[in-house]
């Protein structure tokens, strides 16, 4: 097997452990594979997979991460194309100083982002990979959306000829291949996975409307939060916990808190000793005052729970 490493040296402070698990968040997860030291995922780099394996070799104050590359013949294309991936994937480079000097100066958020420092918050590679991994997780628990985003990776994902046991996340060409359209075995296919008639269609006319250039689903990057959140829900089976959950793991936007993750919800009830549960309407008027760091609450909310129950 062709193997390389080289080193990346995050923004401090930063735990692989920690930033694993909020972009994990099931160990069901097989796409994203942790050990509780290595951090593994095939990734299609120049047009092949690649698997790439990360594992911190120095504290958290002075990160430094080794990264092993497998399955291509290495080069500075691919070793650039890897670095970006995995800033992307693990927040490498976000710098949260400011965060943390305001958080940690709170005395009520200050002790849960402190228990987390070094957690970066992560971000899905792409956001056709965000969106579909919303629709997979909407309206069902988490575990079982986690199961689904898995068969389908097993499906017709990229793996390297090594290790046919790991598998990429689908691109949207991958699932194109499975068939679109009346008559055609796409959407049967799914449903076999467990996929629901409507979330199966969903995925499969998402897919081909990107392989068409009907739809650039990264030109939202670009748009403002409430025009980034009508273009989502204006897609078939994305609703508002889904966009919202787009906002924050696909566009990176640090200051969305999902309001419609139940999770979420119930960890902001248990952590501030509410007797009532909090509804979504609520979830605005308690995050009003931490609003630029609420993604940030919102991982550590969801670690310090486990993230095991439904969204």
């Amino acid at each position: 097997m062709i193997e390389n490493t080289f080193i990346l040296e995050p923004v401090p402070p930063f735990r692989l452990d920690l930033t694993v698990c909020a972009l994990r968040r099931h160990p069901d997860n097989a796409i994203d594979r942790w050990d509780g030291q290595t951090y593994r995922r095939v990734i299609p780099l120049s047009g092949q997979p690649v698997e790439l394996a990360v594992e911190q070799v120095s504290p958290p104050e002075a990160p430094r991460l080794c990264i092993t590359v497998r399955g291509a013949s290495f080069d500075s294309k691919l070793k650039e194309a890897a670095t970006q991936v995995l800033e992307r994937l693990l927040g490498l480079q976000l710098d949260l100083g400011d965060l943390y000097g305001v958080a940690l100066a709170d005395s009520t958020w200050g002790p849960l982002v402190r228990e987390f420092q070094g957690m970066k918050p992560p971000r899905c590679p792409t956001v056709f990979e965000s969106v579909v991994s919303a629709i997979a997780c909407q309206q069902t628990n988490l575990i079982n959306g986690i199961r689904l985003l898995n068969r389908l990776a097993k499906l017709c994902g990229l793996a390297t000829t090594e290790d046919r046991q790991a598998f990429a996340f689908p691109l949207p060409e991958d699932l194109v291949r499975l068939g679109v359209g009346p008559g055609s075995s796409g959407p049967s296919t799914l449903r076999e996975l467990g996929f629901r008639f409507h979330k199966a269609h969903s995925i499969l006319d998402l897919a081909w409307s990107i392989v068409d250039r009907n739809v650039d689903l990264e030109c939202i990057t670009t748009l403002t939060d409430e025009g980034a959140r009508a273009r989502l829900v204006a897609l078939p089976a994305v609703g508002r916990w889904g966009a919202e959950s787009v906002l924050l793991r696909g566009l990176g936007r640090l200051h969305i808190f999902p309001a419609d993750d139940v999770d979420a919800r119930n960890s902001l009830q248990q952590w501030l000793h509410l007797k009532k549960p909090v509804g979504h309407s609520d979830v605005g008027q308690i995050r009003d005052p931490w609003k630029p760091y609420a993604g940030l609450i919102y991982f550590c909310l969801l670690l310090r729970a486990g993230a095991t129950t439904s969204s």
